[in-house]
């Protein structure tokens, strides 16, 4: 996107420095990167980082609104509702595709949101490691709003911790060894000092909550760093003595499971700006656009992509069972937007927000990048290609 800088780092580019880059990555925590990382940070000029902070500051300002909660209530679904539920989330992801308008300009277009975390402590190894090995240009940085490693890393202390002692505060995932993001559960730790435990392995007196250590000893929980993503809870095969997670217990949820619903795809419908791309539930769409190849239809209850149908056809929609949980989106076309040594990638951006107790607002503070030769942007989609995959962003300041 800055092709002085996009010219200059691939004629640098080695296969022996990414080899080496890869390397270091890696020995972070050996074995915990499952996912393909690009070979390449993507750059974005000024004018471009300005519009990303808007599209996010529009999104905020529904999301501020005195009747979010109510406007957003049945994005919860019936069995997912407990008790506990905060002010307001913790962290919002935001996901921007890099595409291009009628007079060829790159802009950001939304693509979804996450009222729950994602990779907030991987990235700060991707950043300082990709530094070492590549030339970053003067001024463009990973983070944003003045964030640097070790602001940061106190940002995510106050956030995640609060005011309890870090042995209090877990990261709480089901069966965290089998997940894709266990890098990031292992680089927190580092960061941050909280420990990783499997739902399985809470157990309670009365409404309080508590794990054994290694010792055998019970440590109380006062607090989790939730990572469960509760769809998927309804697709596994849990001990019988596991405790029923949605009771109400005694420990605060960082974030509480209802954000991970009301910001969503659930959200999309009561945005208004130039970079949301014109979505509708889908029981409300009458009657149905004749150009529905321009359309992408997405289930509301769906992760990473599960379920999403980029060709869309009226048969597709005749289909849908329950029009009420599903989504009709303006079909966003990616730009080719980062040139590579065969075909251009096209690049996913996603910005992470936090939103400490007490702030009016939440506020973007670092991001992650996914690179793309393919259909659908994600990791698991472009393993059989090069310069795809996991990456960062580097934002002109």
């Amino acid at each position: 996107m800055v092709p002085a800088i996009r010219n200059a780092f691939n004629s640098a580019f080695t296969p022996e420095k990414y080899a080496a880059f890869l390397q270091d990555l890696h020995a972070v925590h050996p074995g915990d990167i499952e996912f393909r990382v690009a070979e390449t940070p993507v750059f974005v000029p000024k004018s471009f980082t300005q519009q990303v902070l808007q599209a996010c500051e529009d999104i905020v300002d529904v999301i501020v609104r005195d009747d979010f909660k109510a406007l957003t209530e049945s994005a919860i679904p019936e069995a997912y509702k407990m008790a506990g539920e905060n002010a307001h989330t913790d962290f919002i992801a935001f996901d921007f595709g890099i595409c291009k308008n009628e007079t060829g300009e790159y802009i950001p277009q939304l693509i979804e949101m996450q009222g729950f975390p994602t990779l907030f402590g991987y990235q700060v190894f991707h950043d300082a490691i990709t530094k070492k090995h590549f030339p970053i240009p003067e001024g463009f940085d990973s983070y944003l709003n003045g964030y640097h490693r070790d602001s940061y890393v106190a940002l995510l202390k106050e956030v995640i911790i609060g005011q309890h002692k870090p042995e209090e505060v877990i990261l709480l995932e089901i069966y965290p060894e089998q997940q894709k993001t266990r890098i990031d559960f292992s680089c927190t730790k580092d960061l941050i000092g909280i420990e990783t435990v499997c739902l399985t392995k809470l157990r309670n007196d009365g409404r309080r909550l508590y794990y054994l250590k290694a010792d055998g000893s019970k440590q109380y929980i006062s607090r989790m760093y939730n990572r469960v993503i509760f769809d998927d809870l309804e697709k596994q095969q849990l001990p019988a003595d596991s405790i029923n997670i949605l009771s109400d217990w005694d420990v605060e949820w960082c974030p509480h499971p209802h954000w991970f619903y009301r910001i969503s795809k659930y959200t999309l419908p009561f945005i208004n700006s130039p970079f949301v791309p014109e979505t509708r539930f889908l029981h409300q769409v009458h009657p149905l656009p004749e150009n529905l190849q321009d359309y992408v239809l997405k289930p509301l209850f769906s992760f990473a992509g599960q379920g999403v149908i980029i060709d869309v056809t009226k048969a597709d929609i005749d289909a849908v069972k329950d029009p009420e949980n599903w989504i009709l989106q303006k079909k966003v076309q990616y730009a080719d937007a980062i040139e590579t040594p065969d075909i251009p990638a096209k690049a996913e951006i996603r910005i992470f927000y936090f939103w400490p107790k007490g702030a009016a607002r939440p506020f973007a503070a670092q991001n992650l990048a996914r690179l793309s030769k393919g259909k659908m942007i994600g990791v698991r989609y472009n393993a059989d290609k090069e310069w795809v995959g996991g990456s960062i962003v580097y934002f002109e300041q």
